[in-house]
């Protein structure tokens, strides 16, 4: 008996704060979507990015990790910006190869062959 009272005393306190939490909860407004972080781009749109810039770079985080949305965003904005150092780099290796004079070779073969 004493257990039956106790489960009927718990439960009338469970109900008295339910009721009291919904019905004085304020104003009863919805409380808005709080926005999740956003990336703001750290990388600078003015100039190449360095590896400092990567260094800093910081993914807000979100539910499940990471936003998938904002490191797409900056892995292509590096994969641009390689790709472009590559062609870049590429360019300059040709034109430096065609710059170079050619190898010249010796005309002191062997000196023992000379001495004969």
């Amino acid at each position: 008996m004493f257990m039956f009272l106790f489960l009927v005393v718990a439960l009338a306190v469970v109900v008295a704060a339910v009721t009291l939490a919904v019905v004085g909860g304020g104003d009863n407004a919805v409380l808005p979507e709080a926005e999740g972080e956003r990336l703001q781009d750290p990388l600078p749109a003015d100039r190449p990015v360095n590896r400092a810039d990567v260094e800093a770079l910081r993914f807000p985080v979100a539910v499940r990790g990471y936003r998938m949305v904002d490191v797409d965003d900056a892995l292509g904005r590096l994969s641009a910006e390689i790709a472009e150092r590559d062609a870049r780099i590429a360019d300059l290796e040709s034109a430096l190869a065609g710059a170079r004079p050619a190898p010249v070779t010796s005309l002191h073969k062997s000196e023992e062959g000379d001495h004969q």
